[in-house]
């Protein structure tokens, strides 16, 4: 997956890839280091301008096409991915900068000739010019941080430090600005070129990134007139160079991870390729999930840039800060691992994207300042996902408000949840008499619409899956004795498929089921005899759907059978598990002659294991399965959050330092991609687009996100976690989230096998 969402996004995603497979050939790349390094321009930067991709971000009366962040990031992305040269990513920071500035004589001077084709550069951070009050503007003096295309550059962006100044946070303007953490407050933004920039001491230095230069700037005492300052904060600067940042990390994280993959199926080893060993397929899908938080980090950062009024834009650029570059930096070492001696040559290209990873996470400084800054922001800022809907269903919405406010004034919980069903809200997307056949769109205005009026959406739990089933394969009696029932919440389910030699792998099941006549009157069925385990729920449901082999001589994916089974009737005997956690969610169950009907058969005989995998095609669309809220129905705490329900510590600087910030930062930082990725899969079910990886990458990613955030709530509290009552009670629950639905290794076989196509 690309950042790219919407079909327009497409098509330029593939117009830039066309571009760079033209313009960007390894060889003359690699003929031209010593030409890039000192500044030199080179050919590929007049194409680029010839095609407008460096200024589509900038206002068309500068020449520019007016478009999003987004559409820009797309440009970057594609543009890494191809490592195409030269002084992009340092031009567009600066001209993003630059259009940021109030609209006046400056942008309007130095706009069209960026989009003309002038290249730029920017610093990120202000440290090393100092900047002192003067007649008629600033005094400058100092050497700058290297800066990515400044010995190419013809204009600049630079920040310098003011050392008189006294408010924290303040700017010359006189504003102020949220606490940055690390990032230094009272800075002055201005703009070089002409006559100006002549005066800078650049010399280029030796890059990392073999296809871009850098270099410190050094002024002496230059005056910057007042004209020339740009009203921006350094927040802002860090915000924007972050998004743009990560839009290219997405890139070179993709390249890598389709480099390695390609690698892998081809290679090998003992007769076999090495894509078939699972630990080489463990690491393919482990960089796939990496790339895929990667590409939804920056795409987050790059969405939320018009919602910057409330605190969103930085929220979500710092965590595209903490994620993207360190991601991509591991993901690019670890493929040149996975390629082998060849991937460590000068020859192979990987080790230039390796260089390009190093440079992008040197731009923006050390992490530990972002991680801090995040956490901080995540404390009081909660992320919020804005839907766009179109199309939506004219009266829905009103229609759904009155019959929430009716249902709010409703006490009692179990009377609330069969007014909603009654009225199809308890499962919309399913068709009626039971659903009101919602389409995607509907669902979102639905959800949004039981989160305004403060309530929770019914959940049928493992009903979520057994109706499903029955609507798409039950008979008539059955989805009429079931279906209603279910969703009024006189039925509840559990799920006999797990044996204790049958875990993931279901197709190793052994509980039979036989053909049998009863002499009571009950009539032909099945009598089901075997053993299940890890069943939650099992002493409080009515049903379960259960997964029994009706064909002991068919292969094991076939011969499988779908049964509903009463938890009540002769013969299921339920014996509850004790967790580690002293709680008993899990059971055994013992199936000992229990009587099925035929009527409590699903499908036909041998069906079970494709309607184990059948959901409704309408099916409920995914909303905020990430740790934040999507704007349709569902909040989920953010781990740096957690750190305002820490207790009081004895010592005077209390717990919360700037460790364990840096800690709930990068928690934060992942948990924000995952509600990304969940925003980007629900995007795409409303546009009708087929769903893409983020499911499978969730789930692996997911829980070991839970597990870290449970495991550092445990030191967060220190001795306080010693008792239980706190944190130590929900770290004791976390085997159960690495197990159910599969355990990470299985999904990790899953995402190598079906997703990326390795062989078993």
């Amino acid at each position: 997956m690309t950042i790219a969402l919407t079909s327009d996004q497409a098509d330029l995603a593939a117009a830039v890839a066309g571009f760079t497979a033209r313009h960007a050939d390894a060889g003359a790349t690699r003929a031209a280091f010593d030409k890039i390094a000192s500044g030199e321009p080179q050919p590929s930067w007049q194409a680029l301008v010839e095609q407008r991709l460096h200024a589509i971000h900038l206002p068309e009366w500068a020449g520019g096409d007016g478009a999003s962040l987004v559409e820009l990031a797309v440009v970057l992305e594609q543009a890494a991915f191809g490592l195409l040269p030269g002084p992009l990513l340092p031009t567009v920071l600066a001209s993003q900068l630059i259009a940021s500035h109030a609209p006046g004589p400056l942008a309007r001077r130095l706009l069209p000739a960026l989009a003309s084709g002038s290249t730029a550069a920017s610093a990120v951070t202000a440290t090393g010019l100092r900047a002192t009050r003067a007649a008629g503007g600033w005094l400058v003096t100092g050497e700058s941080l290297p800066v990515l295309g400044a010995a190419s550059a013809q204009v600049l962006v630079l920040g310098a430090t003011q050392p008189d100044a006294t408010q924290p946070g303040a700017t010359q303007h006189g504003a102020t600005e949220p606490d940055d953490g690390d990032l230094p407050g009272g800075d002055l933004w201005f703009t070089l070129d002409g006559a100006l920039l002549t005066e800078a001491v650049i010399t280029p230095g030796e890059p990392v990134d073999l296809t871009r230069d850098i270099a410190p700037v050094r002024l002496d005492g230059l005056l910057v007139p007042d004209d020339r300052v740009l009203a921006l904060t350094t927040g802002q600067v860090r915000d924007v160079a972050a998004t743009l940042v990560a839009a290219e990390a997405a890139g070179v994280a993709r390249w890598c991870q389709q480099a390695g993959l390609a690698y892998v199926k081809v290679r090998e080893q003992f007769g076999r390729t090495i894509g078939s060993f699972q630990a080489v397929k463990h690491k393919c899908a482990r960089l796939f999930a990496r790339s895929e938080m990667v590409t939804a980090a920056a795409w987050d950062a790059a969405t939320a840039h018009h919602q910057a009024g409330d605190g969103q834009f930085a929220l979500a650029a710092a965590a595209a800060a903490v994620l993207a570059p360190q991601a991509t930096l591991d993901i690019a070492l670890d493929t040149i691992t996975l390629l082998g001696g060849i991937g460590y040559t000068w020859e192979h290209d990987a080790h230039l994207y390796w260089r390009r990873a190093m440079s992008l996470a040197a731009v923006l400084g050390p992490k530990g300042g972002w991680q801090r800054r995040l956490a901080t922001l995540a404390r009081t800022t909660e992320r919020r996902h804005d839907l766009r809907l179109d199309d939506e269903p004219e009266g829905l919405r009103d229609t759904v408000a009155r019959q929430l406010a009716q249902a709010a004034g409703v006490d009692d919980p179990a009377a609330r949840r069969r007014f909603l069903a009654a009225r199809g809200l308890a499962a919309p997307h399913y068709p009626k008499p039971y659903g009101i056949g919602a389409t995607p769109v509907a669902q979102v205005v639905i959800a949004q619409e039981f989160e305004r009026a403060g309530l929770a959406q019914p959940n049928a739990v493992v009903g979520e899956w057994a109706l499903p089933t029955i609507l798409a394969h039950g008979s008539e009696e059955q989805q009429e004795f079931f279906v209603a029932a279910t969703l009024r919440g006189d039925i509840a389910w559990c799920q006999l498929f797990s044996e204790p030699g049958a875990g993931s792998d279901l197709a190793s099941l052994r509980t039979r089921a036989a053909r049998a006549t009863t002499g009571d009157g009950a009539g032909e069925g099945w009598v089901i005899n075997g053993q299940k385990v890890w069943t939650s729920q099992a002493r409080e449901a009515d049903w379960a759907i259960c997964l029994a082999r009706t064909d002991p001589e068919a292969p094991k994916h076939r011969g499988i059978s779908y049964f509903l089974v009463d938890m009540r009737g002769p013969g299921v005997d339920v014996r509850p598990l004790r967790e580690a956690n002293g709680n008993y969610m899990f059971n055994e169950v013992f199936l000992t002659d229990v009587f099925v009907p035929d009527s409590r058969l699903v499908g036909a005989p041998g069906d079970g294991w494709r309607l184990a995998r059948t959901t409704l095609g309408n099916e409920r669309v995914n909303i905020a399965t990430g740790s934040a809220s999507s704007g349709t129905g569902q909040r989920h705490r953010l781990p740096a959050s957690l750190l305002n329900d820490l207790p009081a510590a004895a010592g005077p600087a209390g717990p919360i330092t700037d460790e364990v910030l840096a800690e709930a930062g990068v928690l934060t930082a992942e948990a924000l991609a995952f509600a990304a990725m969940s925003q980007r899969l629900l995007l795409r079910q409303i546009a009708g687009l087929r769903p893409g990886p983020e499911a499978s990458v969730l789930k692996v990613i997911s829980a070991a996100n839970v597990a870290s955030v449970r495991r550092a709530l445990l030191d967060w509290h220190g001795g306080a976690a010693a008792v239980l009552g706190g944190p130590a009670d929900s770290y004791l629950s976390v085997p159960a989230q690495l197990i159910g639905g599969g355990t990470v290794e299985i999904q990790l076989n899953v995402i190598g096998e079906q997703v990326l196509g390795l062989p078993r």
